[in-house]
């Protein structure tokens, strides 16, 4: 059986985005190892047909050459072919040192002698998971949606530690690493968890990193009594497994977001700067709100980290009572 060796994205959308990928990989027979940063490597924790997650000890932006040797030199000898799915020259190195035979990947920053096989930079802003899926050299014919698994014991040991039941809270996802232009209000969130738990009487777990913990506090004072606030308080396995145990989930454009959607969890996706004709939740079970063709706004999608206009409508005119009834007709469709 042939050996090779997977070198993760950074983040966890893309880590879940690269799954049909893998799932090709090893359709054709071949046993993988995923080398990937700690925060990402929980969603190759959650896919079957890998074989072994390598933690990789880097820091972010940091070259690090004496780790990326240390790294390597294990490796020598046991992979065939590397598949390098980030398109930075420090992405490529660790493949290289290791002196695997062939390694693929997209040109990127011009990697000319860092991999053996270079697929042309796409123009634009191509779908994540065909974007991934060219590296195999069969991108047709198979299922295009990303899959995740997470044992039913995990499920319930996470929503029992969280004083939760499973099946019986919602999920939100407030946060988004990229920046304010990706998050819907707090204020429309905790709208929306007063509603909701007025009507169901169910609580609302907060979910997300250390740095969000901030955000969900927020929320919750907002909507008294409604809402555990989770975020930072477990890691992104407690996280992935409280989403495969609750009701339904709404968040933002996020890697959270593309957890849920390789669940196969009921969701609400609410996106305003970036676009879901790029990232979309490959959910049949998704209800996906983008007031683009409503707003008529020019700048839309602006992919921006901040609204360059400071008022943020493309996310501020979408009201709690939409999604909460986006949210309604997920259960009307079941």
């Amino acid at each position: 059986m042939a050996r090779s060796l997977v070198i993760a994205p950074q983040w966890i959308g893309d880590a879940v985005m690269s799954q049909p990928l893998i799932a090709r990989l090893a359709a054709r027979g071949e046993r993988l190892s995923v080398a990937a940063l700690p925060w990402v490597a929980p969603v190759y924790r959650a896919m079957p047909e890998v074989s072994e997650v390598i933690a990789l000890p880097f820091q972010h932006g940091k070259l690090d050459w004496p780790a990326r040797r240390r790294v390597a030199k294990p490796l020598r000898g046991r992979f065939t072919s590397a598949y390098v799915l980030p398109n930075s020259i420090k992405a490529a190195l660790v493949p290289w040192l290791a002196r695997i035979p062939r390694r693929v990947g997209y040109h990127g920053e011009g990697r000319w002698l860092l991999l053996t096989e270079r697929l042309p930079n796409p123009r634009g802003r191509p779908p994540m998971v065909a974007y991934y899926s060219a590296l195999s050299g069969d991108a047709n014919g198979r299922d295009e949606r990303p899959h995740l698994r997470i044992d039913a014991q995990l499920t319930h040991d996470a929503a029992q530690a969280a004083g939760l039941e499973v099946g019986a809270y919602w999920a939100f996802a407030p946060g988004a690493e990229y920046g304010p232009s990706k998050r819907w209000p707090p204020a429309h969130y905790a709208a929306l968890a007063r509603a909701l738990h007025a009507r169901h009487d169910l609580p609302i777990a907060l979910l997300g990193s250390g740095k969000e913990a901030a955000l969900c506090d927020e929320i919750a004072a907002l909507a008294p009594g409604a809402c555990r606030v989770l975020a930072g308080r477990t890691t992104l396995d407690g996280a992935m497994a409280l989403i495969a145990g609750c009701r339904a989930m709404i968040s933002n454009d996020s890697g959270l977001m593309h957890v849920a959607a390789a669940l196969g969890v009921p969701q609400v996706a609410l996106f305003g700067s970036t676009s879901p004709e790029h990232t979309p939740p490959l959910n049949p079970r998704a209800n996906v709100l983008w007031l683009k063709d409503e707003l008529k706004l020019d700048c839309m999608p602006c992919f921006e980290r901040e609204c360059r206009f400071g008022h943020y409508r493309c996310l501020q005119d979408l009201t709690p009572q939409r999604v909460d009834a986006a949210l309604h007709s997920l259960f009307e469709r079941a």
